[in-house]
């Protein structure tokens, strides 16, 4: 805001009042004219500490005038050839929307949106042209979060760059049937995992590109000052929506990036005022909002709003006529107006008083249609920028108003239902080549023609020119970076391997694990151990003085426990990352450091760990989008499992998780009953991920009930991996029947108890199985049942499931999990097959009441195994009747899952 503008929102009057209040603004004026900021700011600050103390029920402002941030007086000069980078915005606009458009024509079910990059694409082209670096030999580059929605106009970069042909524009959306064709399908939004050599950061769900940048760039801090890497010079854009913001997620962590002062943050926030279904605040204003928000939680906000079109117009606006009617218009009639033509507008804005027409009246209609928003005026939009990358210990929001469909005219161009327009007739095709001078014929705009200037071209020199000063193109995913050598199991798990009876929960036998991992000379530095203020109840307090928790300004209090062991130690070179109650930011530092392989070429191995009822059931968006980035690292769900946390009840009490990760595909889920199976899967996970750097990741459950830990079978680790192996045998003289009886976690020791009162009360033969993945066993024989589908010619193979369960021999599964976990193995099963689990409402009680009440324990285990005997004729069902009594079990009870 320039003096001119400050004058014209507090225009002189002529009452004593008023002359009062024009004094004391000139007064301040004259102190910026003649001894500088610096001195104005020290008085504002004395004034402000004299209103706040005094009993006038003065407060701050939340929000400034309705106009620019910068002003002219202030901007830069534009350093590229702006007519050059205009002809390039239109020619991106005009393949993105053939693209979009001719998929939809072909099949009108594909999708997609060309309306959210016809309002961003100045947005992103100043970027592009000026700001975005790539990673070069030295550098590791700028990170950029694209809008989902503007996907299309990003591949038509990508098109003119010569990083992608027409065959693959011609399969936008059609990434099945575009292989068969010699072409590369496009996926809809940002998916590393469809085009993993394009695409950094899935955005597609609204909200994960905000909290996923903030949570990038405070770990690009971690990395530089832990001396793993020199991170300086580079900065995270992200460009979203204004719709967006809604999102939780998106406005989660926003105190975070202030507090670790994150100026290698920018947001770019596209307000074209309009999301899906209307405006974003027809009855209000988003700008102002967000300024508020955004300012409140200690960002440096640059309003964008309006173009060098209306720099005249606010000049000449002696008595604040035209910032008093901007700042008194709601978003909803903005939105009309970017609907509408000149005349309209020249009608119903300026026509609202004989001062706002006279501004107009020098103006056509068709110059007021043409009055730019802030957000498609380069020159403006590179000032936002730059001055952006000046700010200095603040992260930066630019607040950019544009039109949504900008430039569709009337087939699009502020409508309501413009956000879904797939198609436009020949007529609309037409004038939107006219409104951006295409050099295409009428022929070729009604057949939607792709347009790429001749190589040789000044556009085409000049595009790659700035690429090439920026250090390539952009978007761009290395796959691959130095594989980290993974210790011998027996170096950090001997303790568990050879357990010997030893007792201890399988959390306490991680903590250990991990204690010992840490100490590893090559591979500790790059563990980084997350927990969301839960490292107490986790056993891990004793790493705080260890290892340290990371703070950006150090530890400047002394913490009450200095003299203990266990004391609360933070450090600017602090390795875990104590994130607070808030599970969606550890899942997001969680992230960074898993895709820190990829993202900065320098793999870590992320560990975060938290209650498992909290991982999945609360951020499966998150843990969705980290498979979708190919994440790689532990995610340890702790006081896992729904009878074995005892006290905490039905919010906490876990049953659900391990059926949620077996819908992740590149998800390792595994279930360890005891510390040495733990081992195993921690070994075999480290050795995929770091050395063979296979794109997948590992999720553990961990229990806290203490139990004697037996040391592990000779030769069972790739059993384990597999999921499942052979426990015990429980062999009886003339048994009366056999049974196969499968546990998983804690409820694996109810197994093994139900297996020795099946054989001292009943005389029933049993074999105990330990099986670790239900979903690893269903996905084997998921494998193999299609492949001897595919091959009828070939010999059948046989899944681990199936070559360990190969008898007609009845079986019994129980597990701490919904039933439906290990029914995930039972279409491949050829014997009788009964299931328990916990399905329903947790509780609060102690253990063996949980487990009685869910019947999960070792009674029901062994009634079930007599009743599948009894349905196969080789018991009387008097047997059955008889445990009932013995075992004192209600048979009128209601159902867990309907208690």
């Amino acid at each position: 805001m320039n003096l001119s503008d400050i004058r014209a929102q507090w225009p002189d009057q002529t009452t004593e009042d008023a002359q009062e209040v024009a004094e004391w603004r000139d007064a301040l004026l004259s102190v910026i004219a003649h001894s500088g900021t610096a001195q104005a700011k020290q008085i504002l600050d004395m004034l402000v500490a004299v209103a706040s103390a005094s009993d006038i029920g003065w407060r701050p402002s939340h929000g400034t005038p309705y106009i620019n941030t910068i002003s002219v007086e202030c901007q830069p000069v534009f350093p590229g050839d702006l007519a050059i980078e205009e002809r390039l915005a239109s020619i991106m606009r005009w393949n993105a929307l053939a693209m979009v458009a001719r998929a939809n024509y072909a099949y009108g079910e594909l999708g997609g949106h060309i309306a959210s990059y016809a309002s961003a694409a100045d947005l992103f082209e100043v970027g592009f042209n000026h700001f975005f670096k790539a990673r070069t030999e030295s550098s590791g580059g700028d990170l950029v979060f694209y809008q989902p929605h503007s996907a299309p106009g990003v591949y038509a970069r990508a098109f003119l760059e010569g990083r992608l042909e027409e065959k693959d524009l011609l399969h936008y959306r059609q990434e099945i049937s575009a292989r068969a064709k010699g072409a590369r399908g496009l996926s809809s939004y940002p998916h590393p995992w469809l085009m993993p050599d394009f695409w950094q950061f899935p955005t597609g769900s609204m909200g994960i590109g905000p909290i996923s940048s903030i949570y990038q760039a405070r770990f690009m801090r971690y990395l530089e000052h832990r001396g793993l890497q020199d991170t300086s010079g580079r900065t995270v854009w992200g460009v979203f929506g204004d719709g967006e913001m809604d999102e939780p997620e998106s406005m989660s962590a926003l105190t975070l990036a202030a507090r670790e002062g994150l100026d290698n943050l920018v947001w770019v926030v596209n307000c074209n005022l309009q999301r899906l279904d209307g405006p974003v605040r027809g009855n209000g204003r988003i700008i102002d909002e967000l300024e508020a928000l955004f300012g409140g939680a200690g960002w440096n906000v640059i309003k964008l709003v309006w173009g060098a079109d209306w720099d005249g117009l606010f000049a000449r606006d002696a008595d604040g006529a035209l910032v008093k009617a901007l700042s008194s218009t709601v978003d909803g009639q903005f939105q009309t107006f970017a609907a509408k033509d000149g005349r309209f507008n020249r009608d119903h804005f300026f026509g609202q008083n004989e001062a706002l027409a006279q501004l107009a009246q020098g103006l056509t209609d068709e110059q007021i249609d043409r009055l730019k928003r802030g957000g498609h005026d380069m020159v403006k939009i590179f000032a936002a920028y730059q001055s952006a990358l000046l700010e200095g210990k603040k992260p930066t929001v630019i607040l950019a108003q544009t039109k949504k469909g900008f430039g569709m005219g009337d087939a699009g161009q502020g409508k309501m239902t413009v956000h879904q327009q797939k198609k436009l007739d020949r007529e609309a095709l037409i004038a939107f080549r006219n409104r951006f001078n295409l050099p295409l014929t009428d022929e070729q705009a009604a057949l939607l023609s792709f347009f790429k200037p001749d190589e040789d071209s000044a556009e085409m020199r000049y595009l790659h020119e700035r690429r090439r000063a920026l250090g390539g193109y952009m978007p761009s995913r290395p796959s691959t970076a130095e594989s980290l050598a993974v210790p011998d199991v027996s170096s950090y798990g001997a303790f568990a391997v050879a357990a010997e009876g030893k007792e201890m929960s399988t959390t306490m036998a991680f903590v250990r694990m991990l204690s010992g991992l840490l100490r590893d000379k090559q591979l500790g530095p790059r563990i980084v151990p997350i927990v969301a203020d839960e490292a107490r109840t986790f056993g891990m307090a004793s790493l705080f003085k260890q290892i340290g928790i990371y703070s950006s300004v150090g530890q400047r209090y002394e913490p009450e426990d200095i003299g203990s062991i266990l004391s609360y130690r933070e450090a600017l070179d602090g390795q875990i990352l104590e994130e607070g109650i808030s599970e969606a930011g550890a899942i997001s530092s969680w992230v960074a450091a898993a895709t820190s392989y990829s993202v900065h070429g320098l793999p870590m191995l992320p560990f975060y760990i938290y209650y498992s009822m909290f991982g999945f059931q609360r951020i499966g968006d998150l843990i969705w989008a980290a498979a979708d980035q190919r994440a790689r690292g532990f995610l340890l769900g702790a006081t896992a499992g729904r009878t074995t946390l005892g006290g905490e009840g039905l919010q906490h009490q876990d049953g659900n998780s391990h059926l949620m990760a077996a819908m992740v595909p590149n998800c390792r889920a595994y279930d360890p009953a005891f510390a040495g199976e733990f081992a195993v899967i921690l070994d075999h996970g480290m050795r995929q991920m770091l050395e063979r750097q296979v794109d997948e990741f590992y999720y553990v459950t961990l229990m806290n009930e203490n139990y004697p830990q037996p040391s592990l079978p000779d030769g069972v680790e790739q059993a384990i991996i597999k999921g499942m192996y052979r426990f015990a045998r429980h062999e009886v003289e003339d048994a009366r029947g056999s049974v196969q009886l499968l546990g998983s976690g804690a409820i694996l020791r109810e197994v093994i108890a139900a297996a020795e009162l099946l054989a001292s009360d009943w005389g029933i033969d049993s074999q105990v199985w330990s099986v670790t993945s239900f979903t690893e066993l269903a996905r084997d024989a998921r494998e193999v049942e299609r492949w001897n589908r595919l091959h009828p010619g070939q010999p059948s193979r046989c899944s681990h499931v199936q070559a360990s369960l190969n008898d007609s021999t009845p079986i019994i599964a129980c597990t701490d999990y919904v039933r439906a976990l290990p029914q995930l193995i039972a279409s491949y099963l050829d014997a009788r097959y009964t299931v328990l689990g916990t399905d329903g409402f947790g509780r609060s009680d102690t253990r063996d009441q949980l487990r009685r009440f869910f019947e999960v324990d070792r009674h029901q285990i062994v009634l079930s195994a007599l009743t599948a005997l009894m349905h196969m004729g080789r018991l009387d069902a008097s047997v059955c009747a008889e445990a009932i009594e013995r075992y004192a079990i209600d048979v009128d009870a209601v159902a867990p899952w309907d208690a």
